[in-house]
């Protein structure tokens, strides 16, 4: 189906030569991930927004995959992500039904960005595990359970330095960069 659909330029490219694969909003729409996955090896930026998907499988042979763009389906954890794990970089997962982020990104230590809007993370401890990814300078958790209550009971400003004082190598947080305590005490 890609193949008749492909909007190349190169009628020559085939899925097996592509850096960047999109299926987004695929009619009718992908409900699982399976072997198929194969079909692009050299893919380094894979998106299957807006789909029907439940979980993440069978990236396995996805041996250079830096991004990984899920968001829009019925995903509710990120298990699966750790076989990519060496190569990983991003994972955009917002409106999805993902509670515990950690579950498949704590082996991810190239992990720099991990976008969550509109989750169902609810625990601050959640929040805190997320630490554990040395490299993580993005995160997006607004319309999260967590966000959302913490707001608003503290306000925005108490949310961001909440969150900074737990991942202290955070640079950016719900699109806003972060302030952190030690550096404002140093100037």
């Amino acid at each position: 189906m890609w193949e008749e659909k492909k909007e190349n330029k190169d009628a020559n490219r085939t899925l097996a030569d592509m850096v960047e694969v999109k299926f987004q909003m695929w009619i009718p729409p992908i409900e699982k991930l399976d072997a198929s996955t194969s079909m692009f090896p050299k893919c380094e930026f894979l998106s299957l927004n807006t789909n029907m998907i439940e979980r993440i499988s069978n990236l396995n042979s996805l041996k250079f995959l830096k991004i990984l763009s899920v968001g829009r389906n019925l995903i509710k954890s990120l298990a699966g992500v750790e076989v990519c794990a060496d190569t990983l970089e991003e994972i955009w997962a917002s409106y999805n039904q993902i509670e515990k982020p950690t579950v498949g990104t704590v082996k991810c230590k190239k992990l720099r960005a991990l976008y969550l809007a509109n989750n169902w993370v609810r625990e601050m401890g959640e929040v805190s595990r997320l630490a554990d990814l040395p490299k993580l300078e993005e995160l997006v958790l607004v319309g999260c359970p967590v966000n959302e209550r913490f707001v608003a009971t503290s306000g925005e400003e108490d949310w961001m330095k909440e969150v900074a004082k737990r991942i202290k190598h955070l640079k950016k947080l719900d699109g806003q960069n972060l302030q952190h305590e030690e550096a404002e005490q140093e100037e």
